[in-house]
């Protein structure tokens, strides 16, 4: 199995009886598991039940639902919203004194948003229940959809992260051949230090000297870094190929990538291992880039 990607578009439409309806289900990438939805009137507090639907079949992401409905030979009317005329009419009434002002025209008066509404005659209890039923059969399907969408970015998003976790492992063995050379240039630049230091009138103590040695050593070991990244390498890897949602896993992942990276930069001491490890800490940012974007 391959990665999904968080990012994933379906659409659909049906119809039952007078019924039509057009689906859309649109995801993005988010930390937690959001779902929000957009339903006609008449289908207030169906959401509830399509939110359970959904979640069974995403773990991660930014879901929003669009159902838009309509219905064929549906006995439509116009209806004046009396009481808000009313508080219109008084409000026109009020600015009627003020010169400079047209007079109000009906046409002004209609125009404003809940006078006049389009009422639809109300679904029976019968259609009402068989139009949820089959709502929900629709979502099934369309969710099937989103996640084969879902899986298809991210099988396309899992080659791009294997690439870069193989040009990173890459750096890694270009970082271990240059330390060879640091060190060979730092015990140059020591020595002659340390010669400087012997040359002096009142020498540095033996124990001194001996405990410098150890602490500039223990500075400039890096080894341990190189270790730690390799080992969390190596989880990614292991990560990539599980089928699992591991988004999260992959992000926290990148964190120790770039708490190592920036340690192995401010240990180096030398110009061809930092250069190495900046060039790894911009790879590890693509990186992670892709796997905000990871169920």
């Amino acid at each position: 199995m391959s990665l999904k990607s968080m990012t994933g578009f379906a659409r659909s439409s049906g119809e039952l009886g007078s019924f039509r309806w057009n689906l859309e289900l649109k995801s993005v990438n988010n930390k937690g598991l959001e779902i929000r939805t957009k339903l006609p009137g008449f289908l207030d507090g169906f959401d509830i039940e399509l939110k359970k639907v959904i979640g069974k079949g995403v773990t991660r992401g930014s879901l929003f639902l669009n159902l838009h409905t309509s219905r064929v030979g549906e006995d439509e009317q116009f209806v004046v919203n009396q009481s808000r005329l009313d508080k219109l009419v008084d409000a026109v009434g009020e600015l009627e004194d003020i010169d400079g002002l047209e007079a109000a025209r009906i046409d002004g008066l209609l125009a404003v948003k809940g006078v006049v509404e389009l009422v639809s005659e109300e679904p029976s209890d019968d259609d009402l229940k068989n139009l949820k039923s089959q709502l929900k059969e629709d979502l099934k399907a369309l969710l099937n959809d989103l996640v084969e969408s879902r899986s298809a970015e991210g099988k396309r998003m899992q080659s791009v992260l294997e690439g870069q976790l193989r040009d990173m492992k890459g750096l890694l063995d270009k970082a271990r051949s240059a330390v060879g050379d640091r060190d060979v240039a730092m015990r140059n630049r020591f020595e002659a230090q340390l010669a400087k230091l012997t040359k002096l009138d009142k020498p540095v103590p033996d124990d001194r000297l001996a405990q410098e040695i150890a602490l500039l050593a223990v500075k400039s070991d890096i080894q341990e870094e190189f270790d730690r990244l390799e080992s969390h390498f190596e989880e990614a890897e292991k990560l990539l190929s599980s089928g699992k949602p591991v988004g999260r896993r992959l992000d926290f992942l990148c964190q120790e990538f770039n708490r190592e990276a920036n340690t192995l930069c401010s240990k180096s001491g030398d110009t061809a291992v930092t250069r190495v490890g900046v060039d790894l800490k911009v790879l590890i940012d693509q990186f992670r880039e892709q796997v905000q974007n990871i169920e």
